[in-house]
């Protein structure tokens, strides 16, 4: 069951970042392009929780978030995320363009 459990806490990890990254970003900080900034507030929050519980259980989760195959998929999470964000955004100003042109006639 506590196997279970550890598994399930380092799958969410696998969206986090390291541990002290995550207390230097601020959730609402305006025009943040990192949309991965929630899910390591979360990891942060269930790191905490488990580390009460057991701190062995706590370093595992750590450990695990350390290791190359997490570490390489959360960057290329980041860099696609990146990526889908700067072309939302160039979205969002063709249709205010379009809208401040064709449809109001500015």
């Amino acid at each position: 069951m506590l196997q279970s459990r550890a598994l399930l806490i380092a799958l969410i990890l696998l969206l986090s970042t390291t541990l002290p990254e995550v207390h230097s970003k601020s959730i609402f900080e305006r025009d943040r392009r990192d949309w991965l900034v929630i899910p390591d507030a979360i990891a942060a929050y269930i790191y905490e929780t488990v580390n009460k519980m057991s701190p062995k259980v706590g370093q595992f989760l750590a450990d695990a978030a350390q290791t190359p195959v997490v570490v390489v998929t959360r960057n290329f999470l980041i860099r696609e995320t990146a990526k889908l964000s700067i072309l939302a955004e160039q979205l969002v100003e063709k249709i205010k363009n379009i809208w401040y042109t064709k449809v109001l006639g500015y």
